[in-house]
């Protein structure tokens, strides 16, 4: 994934980053299977490294492919992400280990999701009782949110005829 994101930031064709794009997004999807997130993973697989890269494809085809000329002052850009990058690593350091049993999720959480989900929801199914009953409006939202960005893509690269009138 360093090697992708050190070609990313390199490279001045857009189709190449494009595609390295959804390299990188295809990989983040690999490494979440390895998390045990295989949900997140298929969403990651499908918006991230499937149809992202054929919008962005497609507008691509509308466009130049090369960048105009590479930034001139970089720094700024740099100092703030190095800044933001800091933040949330002293932000992580106050956050419980990796699986670790004592923590607030492990003690208070799981064991009523695992206890109460058959009963509330009557799906035998747990991520299913939680994805589509607890968390149904926010599985909702985010739907609605990749449908009505990638109709206002459609909306946008659409091509005019030349003497009609929107």
């Amino acid at each position: 994934m360093a090697v992708v994101v050190v070609l990313l930031a390199r490279s001045r064709n857009l189709f190449g980053v494009v595609l390295l794009g959804g390299v990188y997004s295809f990989l983040t999807a690999t490494v979440l299977v390895a998390l045990d997130a295989v949900d997140v993973a298929m969403t990651e697989a499908s918006v991230g490294a499937g149809i992202s890269t054929v919008l962005f494809l497609g507008a691509l085809h509308l466009c130049k492919s090369e960048d105009a000329r590479p930034a001139r002052r970089p720094w700024p850009a740099l100092a703030l992400s190095v800044a933001v990058g800091a933040v949330l690593v002293y932000g992580a350091q106050g956050l419980p280990a990796f699986s670790d049993p004592a923590s607030a999720i492990h003690q208070h959480v799981v064991p009523r999701y695992l206890n109460d989900a058959p009963k509330e929801t009557g799906v035998p199914n747990i991520v299913t009782a939680v994805l589509a009953s607890y968390r149904g409006f926010d599985t909702f939202g985010e739907t609605t949110v990749v449908f009505t960005a990638g109709a206002g893509v459609v909306a946008l690269l659409r091509r005019r005829r030349p003497g009609r009138k929107p």
